[in-house]
This record gives C-alpha cells, structure tokens and sequence, in this order.
C-alpha cells in the first residue's frame, strides 16, 4: 500500500537557535499537521501556499518556547486545532486557542493519514513522540546524536532512560527519527542505524545511562546545526 502522506522539512532560525519544523501532507486531501511552529512564520506560509495545504492540525512535543511561539499566529489565521498532552500543558500551564490535549497511545486522523501519540517524558515530564508511518517526530527526546536535556524544569534522566528504552521496543528499526535539533547529522536515520551510532540507544543499564546524561561539564549543548 501507497504511503498516505507526504513531509516537508523546514530549518527555521532565531539567533543561535535553529530548529527543525516538519509538515506533514495528506495525499488526498491536502490536509496539513505542523509540528512544533517556530521563528519565521513567512517560511511557513510559502510552504502552506506552495503546497496547497489546509492546515489543519499543530502538533506540539512539547511547551519550550522554541518549539511553541507560532502557535497562535498560525491558530489566528488557519484555525488549526493544537494538540499537546495533557500532562504537559498541566505543568506548564500551557494555553492556546483550539487546544486538545492528548494521552499515550492516542490515535489522531488527518484525513487518511493515522498518527500515534507516543508519550516519551524525560526532556519534559509530558514531552511526546508524533509516528505516522514512516517517520518518527521525536522533539527533544531523541536526537540523532544523543537524547534530550534533562536538566529543566520537570525534566528527569530516569524518565528519559525509560522513554528510550520504549523507544528502541515499540518502533520498528526501519522507522526514520526526525528530531527537532540537530547536532551534525541530517534528520531521517533509520532507528535502526542510530541504535549503532547513538551512545543513548546503546546504554541498557538505567544507572550508566542516568549518570552519562548527567555528567558534569558538558559542552557544546546548543551548538545546533
């Protein structure tokens, strides 16, 4: 069976920010989901006009800044619903027009396109994963390179160990990660090469893995690409 769905990947800046924004297009019905709209909103749009998109949805990993402050431009003009879990606009008394909050496992249509709701806490206590059928939209999670901080407020390294962990069970290793950052690598490697080349997919042990993600003195932390 066809893939229902096209995607379209945008590289949006502010200062030394730099964030990976991701589009996704029904086939059918030209229907559209952003995920996590940020900085240059006239970016967005050309793509929104050149691809005769409705928009329909925008679909949140998670409440930092850097991944929400489009939100209500695009609510104010498109009329899309804003999806985002419960549990993190909770804790981050996060609000919007058209907000629907959502839960682990929770299925949302656009059009004929199916998309998971993965919650994934660590990064943020309600940070959540978006898989369509051949892509994975990991926020801050999971890079290509490495995971997520979890040095925020309600971030938690024992919480990220278990959301990779959930991570390398539930997604099929041909699966390609789309993150919201990028560290050097081009997103859209497979699950199954990162396994083998992400330090974070290859620590089992929730220790080593709690400790490595805490060490002290890390550099280059938003040394984005």
């Amino acid at each position: 069976m066809s893939q229902t769905y096209q995607m379209v990947t945008l590289k949006l800046r502010h200062n030394y920010f730099k964030n990976y924004v991701y589009i996704i297009i029904d086939n059918e019905t030209r229907y559209g989901a952003i995920i996590d709209p940020a900085w240059e909103l006239d970016e967005i749009e050309k793509i929104i006009a050149k691809y005769q998109i409705e928009l329909k949805s925008i679909l949140l990993t998670h409440a930092h800044y850097d991944h929400i402050n489009l939100v209500n431009p695009l609510v104010d003009k498109y009329d899309a619903d804003v999806y985002i879990s419960a549990v993190e606009s909770e804790c981050f008394g996060f609000t919007c027009g058209n907000q629907i909050k959502i839960s682990d496992n929770q299925r949302l249509q656009l059009g004929n396109t199916s998309i998971k709701c993965m919650l994934t806490p660590g990064h943020t206590i309600g940070s959540t994963c978006f898989l369509c059928e051949k892509h994975i939209f990991t926020g801050d999670t999971l890079f290509s390179e490495g995971c997520g901080l979890c040095t925020s407020y309600s971030g938690s390294a024992e919480k990220m160990y278990y959301s990779i962990q959930k991570i390398k069970k539930e997604i099929p290793g041909h699966i390609r990660v789309y993150p919201a950052h990028s560290y050097g690598l081009k997103p859209g490697h497979k699950l199954d090469y990162l396994k083998y080349n992400n330090v974070y997919l290859m620590i089992d042990d929730k220790k080593i893995f709690i400790d490595y993600r805490m060490r002290k003195n890390q550099k280059n932390l938003l040394d984005f690409y």
